[in-house]
């Protein structure tokens, strides 16, 4: 069985109610369809009602529960619980009422307040507008300092990483983060690799240099980078700085890091910046077609997951399994 279905097996054994805040929205409404014929969640699906039926001619979402944060009894509730919340930031009750009218401000306090599990969205919307009202309300998990985000990988018929299956991080969310936060989001993105794909995370600091190589700010940075998160989880196979090809590739791992346990297995790959992430899971994406799930935030207090933009009704599909599962491990 291959990754998502392995993951979709896990949702289905520990049922989890996932809010759908885009449900306006018909690649939404496909994957309701698809979703609950599958078994893998329950679902709410925000929206005007008859808009979504409109939409969902065609197709059985009869098992969803559909809200329309705009006439829901639930508005004013957490209206008011939101200007508390945010009252010290300057926040008014008339500006608190007609903020949690979005659907993303009302997905999130459904899942604040435990009404759902977790959130989907992002399929016609930016990033910054799913995360952000997961950031205010939910806040960072404990233990954690840095909320940020992932993909997970499967390259078919590839010897590299974990049998294909990588995690990497950060592709979504922090934009030039400092060497502190780069060993912060290696230390999640192991985490989360052990989570979902179920064996050892062996990571890689991802550089234009192998261990010293080259040198200029950029490779300081992940030598540092390497050097705080060693010393955070002493624990953690994880080595750096190096290029991609040392990190994946036995024989080259051993030619430009001999000695390195990591170089030449590495299945979690930390990028220094965006530029860098985001590139290299379309790369992959595209030129291996590759399976290519998240971005996936790992860091955040109740399970939030953003879409791409181009996502398929199956993107949807595979991300609301992953969140379900999430929300399986915060219980």
């Amino acid at each position: 069985m291959d990754f998502i279905g392995k993951i979709k097996e896990r949702a289905k054994a520990n049922k989890k109610t996932i809010v759908l805040a885009e449900g306006e929205e018909i690649r939404t409404v496909q994957a309701a369809d698809k979703i609950l014929k599958e078994g893998t969640a329950n679902l709410v699906l925000l929206g005007n009602q008859d808009k979504i039926a409109d939409l969902a001619k065609g197709l059985d979402i009869s098992g969803a529960t559909i809200i329309d944060p705009e006439t829901s009894d639930k508005l004013s509730v957490f209206a008011d619980e939101f200007y508390e919340m945010r009252k010290a930031k300057g926040m008014t009750p008339e500006k608190a009422l007609e903020t949690v009218k979005s659907p993303y401000y009302f997905g999130v306090m459904m899942v604040k307040d435990k009404l759902a599990d977790g959130m989907v969205a992002g399929a016609i919307t930016a990033t910054s507008n799913v995360l952000r009202p997961a950031l205010q309300i939910l806040k960072t998990a404990p233990g954690t300092k840095l909320v940020s985000a992932f993909f997970i990988m499967n390259v078919p018929n590839c010897e590299f990483g974990d049998h294909g299956a990588f995690v990497f991080a950060d592709c979504g969310l922090n934009e030039n983060p400092d060497a502190d936060a780069v060993s912060e989001i290696a230390i999640s993105s192991a985490k989360s690799f052990q989570d979902f794909i179920g064996s050892e995370p062996i990571v890689a600091m991802i550089s234009y240099s192998t261990y010293g190589s080259a040198k200029s700010e950029l490779v300081d940075k992940m030598q540092l980078a390497t050097k705080l998160a060693k010393e955070k989880r002493p624990d953690l196979a994880l080595d750096g700085e190096m290029q991609v090809d040392a990190a994946i590739v036995p024989e080259v791992g051993q030619l430009k890091a001999p000695g390195s346990k990591v170089a030449g297995h590495a299945n979690v790959l930390v990028f220094p910046n965006l530029d860098c992430g985001n590139s290299g899971y379309k790369l992959v994406q595209r030129l291996a077609k590759a399976e290519a799930y998240g971005p996936i935030t790992q860091g955040i207090a109740r399970p939030v997951n953003d879409l791409s933009r181009g996502c398929s009704p199956d993107d949807i599909a595979g991300v609301v399994a992953i969140t379900a599962v999430q929300a399986q491990m915060y219980d």
